[in-house]
């Protein structure tokens, strides 16, 4: 190629913002050279390139947008450790036909048994199909929301939440809203039933979710529209991560410490507790009897 010539075709490139063509031109033409590539060949590896460069560019920024707090993906999941998952049910969701068909998936079990995990993992599976999705915990969302309210912008909130493809709740049930707190975000999943998709993960069955939302009516108006069509994940299994800690010190996993009992403030979300970990720590640096007496 004559040095003019290249030069031109790289302004055009750069001006018709094909960076990836840009990058490989050279090594592309050295192979179309080699291997005596037709002209349409050779057009069709660089339009190719360009095409995989930004859909590579297009997952980053799904997978920033939606403020997953780990990166964790289907593929990385301890399966060994997870016996009653039901393997196929969670083929099937990786797939994303729960998201067209705009159903909601919630997993419920004990802390440590790989709720957000899954979760999670089934939101970057969301993400590699094209799927805009967000992640945040129930009490970070209620929060959110409160604020929102009182800065007088909880309507956009509210229609940003709506419009997510995929939305993600982890942890509802951890800790305890407000009164005006789960009104909010009841208002959100509302506003989602048989439109968009919903993950949730908790750790209490549905018969506990009034310690969470306080008002038995909310409450049961809210499992109405959340078990209306969802696939329910039960992860009755043993929490790994507290089986690895208690191996970790030499201890049997049936002896597992008591948690302090939960307390509450007058915040969208109430104070939580230590979870089962932190309190094998404080057994360990003996403060365990403190936070009893506390």
């Amino acid at each position: 190629m004559k040095a003019t010539t290249e030069m031109v075709l790289t302004e055009n490139l750069k001006a018709l913002n094909l960076s990836h063509m840009l990058r490989q031109m050279e090594p592309q033409l050295r192979q179309a050279r080699e291997q005596s590539l037709d002209y349409g060949d050779f057009l069709l590896s660089l339009t190719e390139i360009e095409m995989e460069g930004r859909a590579e560019n297009r997952l980053k920024r799904r997978l920033r947008e939606a403020k997953f707090p780990l990166l964790k993906t289907l593929e990385t999941f301890d399966y060994h450790a997870a016996p009653g998952l039901d393997r196929r049910l969670l083929h099937q969701l990786a797939s994303g036909a729960y998201i067209s068909q705009h159903r909601i998936v919630i997993f419920l079990g004990k802390s440590g048994t790989g709720k957000t995990h899954l979760a999670t993992g089934l939101g970057v599976e969301a993400c590699r199909q094209g799927i805009t999705t967000r992640f945040v915990t129930g009490c970070g969302l209620a929060n959110e929301l409160l604020e929102a309210r009182q800065g007088l912008t909880l309507s956009r909130i509210i229609n940003r939440y709506a419009r997510y493809g995929l939305l993600l709740v982890d942890e509802l049930g951890y800790v305890p809203f407000s009164k005006e707190g789960a009104e909010l975000l009841f208002q959100v999943l509302a506003e989602r039933h048989e439109r968009r998709s919903v993950i949730i993960t908790s750790n209490l069955g549905f018969a506990d979710w009034t310690q969470v939302f306080g008002e038995p009516t909310l409450t049961a108006a809210l499992l109405d529209r959340l078990t209306h069509k969802a696939h329910i994940v039960t992860c009755d299994w043993e929490s790994y991560r507290l089986k690895e800690s208690l191996q970790s010190k030499g201890l049997s996993s049936g002896k597992t410490a008591r948690a302090p009992r939960q307390s509450t403030n007058a915040n969208a979300c109430g104070g939580s507790a230590p979870t089962p970990l932190e309190f094998i720590a404080l057994e360990a640096t003996g403060e365990a009897g403190k936070e009893k007496a506390g």
